[in-house]
């Protein structure tokens, strides 16, 4: 290479080649720019357009969406975030959290790695955008890119699309980085002691120990389950391996799904329905936790801390905790950094 970043042994006229790097690339769901209707209009557009979240015939999906669900539910998902947004960055927590993330990982990298390895992140929907921030990264010369999507399990509406979005990018990139995409790691042991042990802080706080945690994970509907899609499956081990490493009881804990949208059957149990179940038979002391959330969003801030504790109140509860996520708790970074130097081995 020669000082005017030209490849040597090449003629003057060659474009500039940068030095060769290692990208890494987090994934997170997305977010709004704002909370006001046109700007959660677009963000929910193109969410609900995604074929992987909503797989029902074009034809008969979006005259729905466009007519009807998008004239009403910009307005209800606008006040949701309006409860929870970061007035002072003027964003939402889940942008703020992804960034703080992506600021601890870059940070123990560097001091493995050098600077021969950039760390960055991006939202499959909202900003910053998967497309902009892989051509980022190739400006940046990174030749090599770990793809890392931000779902503890798999399944198809969430790593799936991830995926896909980044092969869409490379589908109009002449010179396309090579690209690694991160496995789930719902049933990695750091990961499930980083939850164990946030279980367990979270509890050493409280003037009594509920009588039932709750793991409630984002819900998909049945079909999707019957179809392959191993989501529930790995749900339920990382629920197993939990209450393996607290060393508790198979009444001592209880999976359920939340967010339940549409007229189709959904993985059960409801979160929504299960805490007021469990108010009325007596249980009116329990604890929620989101292990399917790297870092805490709408769905769990807004979503379980008031929408499904207010079911669990109103049926008799009397103390509802919520377990937050591991969002950029130095146990939740050492364990991304682990995943991340295991898929980068052989490229640094």
């Amino acid at each position: 290479m020669t000082t005017s970043g030209r490849p040597a042994h090449t003629d003057k006229d060659h474009p500039a080649v940068k030095p060769a790097k290692v990208g890494v690339l987090i994934s997170n769901l997305g977010t709004p720019d704002a909370t006001d209707y046109w700007s959660m209009r677009r963000y929910l557009n193109e969410f609900l357009s995604d074929r992987r979240v909503i797989d029902y015939p074009r034809w008969k999906w979006q005259p729905l969406l466009q007519m009807i669900i998008l004239t009403t539910r910009p307005g209800k998902s606008g006040a949701a975030y309006r409860k929870i947004w970061n007035t002072t960055l003027d964003e939402s927590p889940l942008l703020t959290t992804t960034r703080m993330q992506c600021e601890k990982i870059a940070a123990l990298l560097n001091k493995t790695y050098g600077d021969g390895v950039v760390v960055d992140f991006c939202m499959r929907y909202g900003n910053p955008s998967t497309q902009s921030v892989i051509q980022k990264m190739k400006d940046q010369g990174c030749d090599r890119i770990v793809f890392f999507p931000f779902y503890p399990q798999y399944s198809a509406p969430t790593t799936a699309s991830a995926n896909d979005q980044v092969f869409r990018t490379l589908m109009k990139m002449n010179w396309q980085p090579y690209i690694r995409t991160v496995p789930a790691y719902y049933d990695r042991p750091d990961y499930i002691k980083a939850l164990a042990n946030s279980v367990r802080a979270a509890y050493a706080e409280m003037d009594k120990k509920p009588d039932i945690l709750l793991t409630s994970y984002h819900g998909v509907p049945l079909r999707y389950l019957t179809e392959g899609d191993p989501y529930h499956c790995q749900c339920q081990k990382t629920t197993r391996l939990l209450k393996e490493e607290l060393g508790w009881a198979d009444t001592d804990i209880k999976v359920t799904f939340q967010s339940k949208f549409g007229p189709e059957q959904w993985i059960e149990p409801y979160s929504v329905e299960e805490v007021a179940r469990l108010a009325q038979s007596g249980k009116t002391n329990i604890a929620m936790i989101a292990p399917a959330f790297s870092s805490d969003c709408v769905e769990t801030l807004e979503e379980i801390n008031e929408e499904i504790k207010d079911s669990f109140m109103e049926a008799g509860g009397k103390v509802f905790n919520y377990i937050p996520c591991l969002n950029d708790s130095d146990a939740h970074i050492n364990v991304l950094v682990n995943v991340i130097k295991n898929e980068i081995s052989g490229w640094v």
